[in-house]
């Protein structure tokens, strides 16, 4: 009667301390998973998104095939890449990059989007080309809120990469399944409840990095609309 709240105190933590070589594996696997699938996300949507705030038609398609991605279910997306990709990671990463891709998009749009039109067009007084106030005026504006987009593909697709398990991509999902198989809490929460830790550990760490990546003028102005909005 007892035993899932047993579980969920200690059960879990004693399975992982006495498997803990599987454990370090499978976690590590997850993270690289998401890790790679983050990574090629980054690449694709950042550059299609200062792309969406120059060019109105490409925004349009670009933020519509962004919207469409997130309708299609990662299971769908596993299932029918694998027969073409293999078994392993290749399915989930792909799977990832496709969940990964549209909160970035939006986010990267949103930022520019969102920078005074005085700095740019100071920017363009001063004789800085269209790369150069991307670089010096835009995009440092814009980081807070793209890291935004990141955390949040970050969180989602750490729960994403549970269905490699259907795959053998590995990762935590194999204790997930392996504890519903076997009706085991212990097992099926060592595989769920690290994963919740994960995700409160990247959000901190891109909280960190954005912090370290804001320059110091953006974040007092910030601070200021902090303290006026307060």
């Amino acid at each position: 009667m007892f035993s899932p709240l047993q579980s969920l105190a200690t059960g879990w933590l004693e399975y992982i301390m006495a498997n803990q070589n599987q454990f370090l594996e499978l976690l590590a696997g997850h993270i690289r998973m998401v890790g790679i699938g983050e990574l090629i996300a980054i690449i694709i949507a950042v550059p299609a998104g200062i792309l969406a705030t120059r060019d109105p038609r490409a925004a349009r398609v670009i933020e519509s095939l962004g919207a469409t991605a997130q309708t299609i279910p990662a299971l769908g997306v596993v299932a029918l890449t694998f027969t073409v990709l293999g078994l392993g990671q290749r399915p989930t990463i792909l799977a990832i990059v496709i969940y990964a891709v549209f909160p970035i998009l939006k986010n990267t749009v949103a930022g520019i989007r969102q920078v005074d039109d005085s700095m740019v067009r100071a920017g363009r007084g001063m004789g800085m080309t269209n790369l150069q106030r991307l670089r010096q005026i835009e995009l440092p504006y814009a980081l807070p809120v793209i890291f935004a987009g990141i955390r949040t593909s970050t969180v989602l697709c750490i729960g994403v990469a549970y269905i490699g398990v259907f795959v053998g991509s590995g990762g935590l999902g194999i204790w997930v399944q392996a504890g519903l198989t076997s009706v085991s809490y212990d097992i099926m929460l060592a595989g769920a409840i690290p994963g919740a830790l994960t995700v409160l550990a990247f959000d901190q760490l891109f909280k960190y990095i954005e912090q370290a990546v804001t320059p110091e003028v953006i974040s007092g102005d910030l601070e200021a609309d902090t303290n006026v909005a307060a």
